[in-house]
């Protein structure tokens, strides 16, 4: 008997939406990483649940050499605006969904990557590497505890298959969950092809999937468009409050309903960059720090215009300029709670340009001085501290001066204001030289300890750890050596 149980409501869309094939296992596979926490979303949370995961009962799917009892494996097809061109047909070309499992929150979309070939795979071979799936495993947990909507990670699995990329590596299988899988691309896809009914009924599973209350509603089909800008909007803002980089944010890498998805070459942001490009790919910069607010708007309007047939123009129009308020106001928020700002004022906005400017100027740690400012004391040498980080200390005092100003029409006490300051500031981000030291020990070491060092510090990224101290500190100076590209 399966500790899980599975259904696929997207497999009953129809041939059009899909091809149905069976994974390509793992090679004697063994497990390299099990996340509990993610496990718990479906109800594995006993000991006794989580030793199962490790048993050939369940290792059999985890690795793609069993399906569970009332999956329905298959390929989901889309397209996509790459770098700005359209891209006529994508689809999963290293992946399967297995179907949706229930847990005590709900239905989870469980998804296999590193699967094997698809009718999607073009030139590729349908393998995941055991440096991706590393990669993609710690950051949406890292995400997920930074409170920004993502994808979760339960497992990787890897075996004896060795795959050819830029050198030859491990292949490696990770599990993904996610509430939904369809992208914006999923939608373009129908449009474009011109199958109408097909964008209708997509529309419809989703509005049913994840807005129930639309159903029904005259209007469902713009509020479901509604709810995805306002989600994509929501969702760029937090990105930019805790310094993450997608690095990919074509269309058929977007969510409908406004997670983080399909992480290759991100990075989080080490010295206050907007120019930050973290994909090595991305020559022209398109997809660099400070445009992915922008990026988020444009590709919100590839959707628009993939959902024409069902809604008028104007009325998607009204919609999408709902976005760049709602962005604005979003981060605006967050920028707030980061400052211990808690009562707002109109000069707000200006106080913290004006402090980003100063970090860009300066080529400060981003996450190092907002946790350093949590817990500033005009009464200590906490200024001094702070002050030592800067070139231009003038400007910078000068900025201080005017935050303690700002400060001073508070009603928190500096000690509450310091505790609520630290719970929005992580000490802890997951940097690109961290996820390098991650691979290298378990590629050349087959050490896969540092895979579980990481995810507990990432997985409480605002406490202390004094064991995991030197990921703090401002990163050694290899790591600006590091290059990630879109094969990572």
């Amino acid at each position: 008997m399966d500790l899980l149980k599975f259904d696929n409501s997207f497999a009953k869309l129809g041939d059009e939406f899909f091809t149905r094939l069976s994974p390509t296992g793992l090679l004697k596979p063994f497990p390299v990483h099990i996340n509990k926490s993610a496990a718990a979303l479906l109800g594995i949370s006993t000991q006794a649940d989580t030793e199962a995961i490790l048993s050939n009962r369940l290792s059999g799917w985890c690795s793609g050499n069993t399906l569970p009892q009332g999956s329905d494996s298959l390929a989901m097809i889309y397209s996509g605006h790459q770098f700005g061109g359209y891209s006529p047909e994508l689809g999963d070309g290293r992946g399967l969904l297995l179907g949706e499992a229930k847990g005590p929150s709900g239905k989870w979309d469980v998804h296999l990557k590193g699967s094997g070939k698809t009718p999607y795979s073009r030139f590729g071979d349908g393998r995941a590497v055991l440096r991706s799936t590393i990669r993609e495993y710690l950051c949406s947990e890292a995400m997920h505890a930074l409170g920004v909507s993502t994808t979760r990670a339960l497992s990787i699995f890897a075996g004896e298959e060795t795959v050819q990329r830029e050198r030859p590596e491990k292949a490696a299988m990770l599990v993904r969950l996610a509430r939904s899988h369809i992208r914006f691309g999923s939608f373009e896809y129908f449009h474009h092809t011109q199958k109408i009914e097909c964008v209708k009924k997509l529309a419809e599973h989703v509005i049913k999937s994840h807005f129930p209350e639309l159903k029904g509603s005259a209007n469902r089909y713009l509020e479901m468009f509604r709810s995805s800008v306002h989600r994509t909007a929501k969702l760029i803002a937090h990105w930019q409050s805790v310094g993450f980089s997608h690095g990919v944010m074509n269309t058929d890498n977007m969510s409908i309903i406004g997670e983080t998805m399909d992480y290759g070459p991100f990075g989080f942001m080490d010295d206050y960059n907007p120019d930050f490009i973290c994909n090595h790919s991305d020559t022209s910069g398109r997809y660099s720090f400070k445009k992915q607010p922008a990026i988020g708007l444009w590709n919100c309007n590839a959707l628009a215009n993939a959902l024409t047939s069902l809604v008028p123009t104007e009325e998607l129009i009204i919609v999408l300029k709902e976005y760049k308020p709602l962005f604005i106001q979003t981060l605006l928020k967050l920028y707030r709670l980061k400052l211990g700002l808690q009562t707002p004022k109109p000069n707000d906005q200006k106080l913290i340009d004006e402090l980003l400017k100063l970090l860009e100027d300066n080529q400060i740690d981003y996450t190092i001085f907002f946790r350093r400012l949590c817990f500033y004391d005009k009464s200590k040498d906490d200024c001094e501290i702070l002050e030592s980080l800067f070139i231009h200390r003038e400007k910078f005092n000068q900025w201080m001066q005017e935050y303690q100003e700002r400060l001073s029409v508070e009603t928190t006490g500096s000690r509450d204001r310091a505790v609520k300051m630290a719970s929005v500031n992580p000490k802890y981000i997951f940097r690109n030289y961290m996820a390098e030291i991650a691979i290298r020990k378990a590629e050349d070491e087959e050490d896969y300890t540092e895979i579980t060092r990481m995810l507990k510090l990432l997985q409480s990224p605002y406490d202390e750890h004094p064991d995991c101290e030197e990921y703090a500190k401002n990163p050694p100076k290899w790591s600006s050596q590091i290059s990630v590209s879109c094969s990572s």
